[in-house]
């Protein structure tokens, strides 16, 4: 089977930690997670004239993620994001203008779009008018068949209805964690939610499957309690992978990763889910977004979910 072209579009950053910085980015941590299982993976990104573009050009080169069509701005730096952990869990101050809010619709980017079989693009690089205008444009110009997935992926203040009913209406994949599902809905200004109530996520996600006519399934990850996926005709729920958490950053992304590298292989929910959690889970035991893939812990978690896939 040829590789299938995965575009991650949208904020390429540092993530400086407590122990030090690391490259990040939702779109950059997707993309070299879709290229680490075997796509033909590209960041469609905007970094600075400056030395941690130089040095994120440096790290992502040896990495399954083309870096060929960043974009280099010879005024604005390229993005930082300061990560402040509090129980594993990330706190963010994301700072600005970076680089990635100035991104340009080129010829090149147009094309790669319309030849991608799967993109990925979120709401934080959609904060600034100019690169919301690119992200939104490429998402329209891209294939019928394209699997178009928006990754919620809220960041306050970052964010606003109107970005997020805009990408809905372009999106057919909708990914987003149990904590966005009511911000989400209010956004939206659609039915309210309780937590506790039964089914409430499930409810939820039929609800936005129905409001968006060109979305055919929508993803709920729930941490370390697994994730959720329902589709127009089915739905199913993963328990999670237990592991010890080093840090979150980037394991929902490489959720994300994996599932939509399954879907483009006519898998079922069942094996998205298991997939999902399965690399998301790693990462989520790594430090950083993008850790090192040792051979034997890729053969060992494939195998995994090819056993799930034969059940």
């Amino acid at each position: 089977m040829e590789p299938h072209l995965i575009l991650g579009i949208g904020e390429l950053l540092w993530d400086v930690l407590p122990g030090g910085a690391r490259l990040g980015g939702a779109p950059a941590n997707f993309t070299v997670m879709a290229g680490r299982l075997g796509s033909h993976a590209a960041v469609l990104s905007r970094i600075g004239r400056d030395d941690l573009g130089r040095k994120a050009v440096a790290l992502l080169d040896p990495l399954p993620a083309g870096t060929e069509f960043l974009q280099v701005d010879p005024v604005h730096e390229t993005g930082r994001v300061t990560v402040a952990l509090q129980n594993g869990q990330p706190h963010f101050t994301i700072h600005e203008p970076a680089a990635w809010d100035f991104m340009e619709l080129s010829d090149e980017w147009v094309k790669l779009a319309e030849r991608a079989d799967a993109i990925c693009f979120g709401s934080l690089a959609q904060r600034s008018l100019e690169s919301r205008q690119t992200i939104q444009t490429l998402a329209a110009q891209t294939q019928a068949a394209c699997v178009r997935v928006f990754d919620v992926n809220l960041r306050a203040p970052f964010y606003s209805s109107e970005v997020v009913q805009e990408s809905l209406e372009l999106a057919t994949v909708m990914k987003m964690n149990d904590a966005e599902v009511p911000l989400v809905l209010g956004l939206l200004g659609l039915q309210a939610y309780d937590a506790q109530a039964p089914g409430a996520l499930r409810a939820a996600a039929e609800r936005l499957l129905e409001e968006f006519p060109t979305l055919t399934m929508v993803a709920v990850t729930r941490g370390g309690a697994g994730s959720l996926l329902v589709s127009r005709d089915a739905w199913h729920e993963h328990p999670g992978i237990p592991v010890k958490v080093a840090d979150t950053i980037g394991a929902g992304d490489a959720f994300t990763a994996a599932m939509t590298h399954y879907l483009l292989r006519g898998a079922d929910l069942a094996t998205l889910n298991e997939a999902g959690n399965r690399w998301g889970g790693w990462v989520a035991s790594q430090s950083g977004g993008m850790p090192d893939l040792d051979a034997r812990v890729r053969t060992r978690i494939e195998s995994s979910i090819e056993a799930r896939t034969v059940q």
